[in-house]
Order: structure tokens, then C-alpha cells, then sequence
């Protein structure tokens, strides 16, 4: 059995690039993971992911059983004189006519109901459920800097400092109650502060928590957005998770999703709790769990 390694950002992506190596499919190979790899942080100091590929072995999916063939005796004759021998001997014709009367409904019969069948077989409805309407959030009321505690006032000069580094100029705006606080970040060029599906604006808003939750006894949730990405994302990941759904249900197979952060993954369990037909769970080891459909 042929057998390569191959490397890539992430695990699926190096299973892609061995697949496309040895000119086969995903599904036509044995996987076995080397080692996971590591995204880093803000993209440095990552390690690629490797995996084994082993080609399956090809099975036969049926069995001919060719005739023996002889010297003495030939296939072609042999196949010629079988043909001969089971060849029916002729009717006569009062015969034949009431034997072709007797098939002819029958028949006629037969190939009525048969397209009948694949009609109701198509034409079975699949219940699609659309993605349920997000909850709205609490309304974010600014609170004024002096009005914050000492804790929301070094989370926000921590975070500060970390965006002038990262040479970003922006301002800061804080809703702070006691269970959270929410910051929101305004200025240009917001994108690098979001980064690739909001991977650098995570990366922030936990070391942000890091920072703030250090000796503290009560924990306090830290939420960082801008340009209302959390929202977008949210409505796009409830109906990603409605597309998907539909997709188990139309091919009765399970449904693996990319992998997500459990912020995300949450999102996505909690579109399709109320669904009859499908449920979830996560799958793998982190940064690469991802979340699964099955039918129920």
C-alpha cells in the first residue's frame, strides 16, 4: 500500500494536499495524525499540522463467474450451443396469441406502476427549518471612565496599550456591569483588529480577560466588538447552521462543520436546539473541535 506524509496549516488541509499527491479522493485513504500543529498567536510561532496517508485497498464491489474453458470444448462453441439449447421452442399460434393476451396487462401494468413510485419517492417533502431569530442583546449604555472600577480601568489600559502596538489608532467606549464588560473599539482599518473570521479580536478579548481576572475572586466576563462583527457573525453562523440541517435531513448522512472557537460552537448548538429532526455535538481536540448534525 503506497504511503506519504504530507503538512499543511491545518489537519484538513494537509489531508487535501496528500489527496491531491497521490491523485485519489480524501475518502480513498487511512489518516493518521501526526501532530495536530498550532495556529500561534496572531499568527507567529505556529506549527504545521503533518498526517499519514495510506491508500485503501481496492475491493471488488462483484464477482463474474466466467465458463471453463478447455481445450477440447471452446467457450464460443460452448456458449453457442447453451444459447441453442435454451433457446424456447416455437408456439403455435392460438397459443401464442392467448399467452401474449395474458402478459400484455400485466405488462402494461408494470410499467405504469413503476414511474408512480419514483414520482412519490421524489416528490417526499423534507422539512427545512429556518434558523431561529437571534436573541437580542442588551443595549450597550456607555459608562463614563471615572464611573469604572479599578479593574475595568487596567483591562482598558492593557487593551490600549496592545492596539498601539499593534499600530492601530482607536478609541474605547465601556459597559461595564457586574457580571461583564463589554468594550467597543472605534477607528480605521478595524479589519486588522478583527482578523481572519475575528481570530485576532478573540485573541484580545482573551488576554484582555487574563489581565482582568488576575486575583480576582468573582470572574468577569470580558466581551470586546467592532463594527458590530459579533452580530454579523452571529446571523451568519445561525444560518449556516439552517443550511446544514437541511443538508442531513436531504442526504440522511451526518454533517461536520470547520472548526470553531466554543464561542461559535455555542451559537451553533443553540440555532438548531429547537430542531425535531437533527441534533449536535462537537467532535476533536482543541483549536480543531468542531461541531457535528445527525439525524435524531
Amino acid at each position: 500500500m503506497k504511503s506519504i506524509e504530507s503538512s499543511g496549516k491545518t489537519v484538513k488541509d494537509a489531508i487535501n494536499q496528500g489527496a491531491k499527491e497521490l491523485g485519489c479522493d480524501p475518502s480513498d485513504v487511512e489518516i493518521e495524525v501526526l501532530e495536530m500543529g498550532s495556529p500561534g498567536l496572531f499568527g507567529m510561532f505556529g506549527r504545521l499540522a503533518r498526517v499519514k496517508l495510506t491508500l485503501k485497498e481496492a475491493e471488488d464491489d462483484f464477482d463474474i463467474d466466467m465458463p471453463p474453458m478447455t481445450l477440447d470444448q471452446p467457450a464460443t462453441k460452448g456458449g453457442r450451443n447453451r444459447r441453442r439449447e435454451e433457446k424456447p421452442k416455437a408456439k403455435s399460434a392460438p397459443a401464442a396469441q392467448e399467452s401474449a393476451q395474458a402478459e400484455a396487462p400485466a405488462a402494461e401494468k408494470s410499467r405504469k406502476s413503476k414511474p408512480r413510485q419514483r414520482r412519490e419517492k421524489a416528490d417526499e417533502p423534507v422539512a427545512v427549518v429556518p434558523a431561529e431569530p437571534m436573541e437580542p442583546e442588551a443595549p450597550f449604555v456607555e459608562t463614563a471612565y471615572e464611573n469604572l472600577t479599578d479593574d475595568a480601568k487596567h483591562a482598558l489600559d492593557f487593551l490600549s496599550g496592545m492596539v498601539e502596538r499593534m499600530g492601530v489608532e482607536a478609541q474605547f467606549k465601556a459597559c461595564e456591569t457586574p457580571e461583564q464588560l463589554r468594550v467597543q473599539i472605534f477607528g480605521e482599518n478595524m479589519s486588522v483588529l478583527i482578523g481572519r473570521r475575528g481570530e485576532t479580536l478573540d485573541a484580545l478579548q482573551y488576554l484582555t480577560s487574563l489581565t482582568v481576572n488576575r486575583g480576582r475572586e468573582e470572574y468577569l466576563r470580558v466581551s470586546l466588538d467592532t463594527e458590530n462583527y459579533r452580530a454579523k457573525r452571529e446571523e451568519a453562523l445561525r444560518k449556516l447552521a439552517a443550511r446544514m440541517a437541511n443538508r442531513c435531513k436531504k442526504t440522511g448522512k451526518r454533517v461536520a462543520l470547520e472548526p470553531m472557537n466554543p464561542y461559535e460552537r455555542r451559537i451553533l448548538h443553540s440555532a438548531l436546539q429547537g430542531d425535531p429532526t437533527v441534533t449536535t455535538h462537537s467532535e476533536g481536540e482543541e483549536p480543531y473541535r468542531r461541531v457535528i448534525i445527525t439525524l435524531k
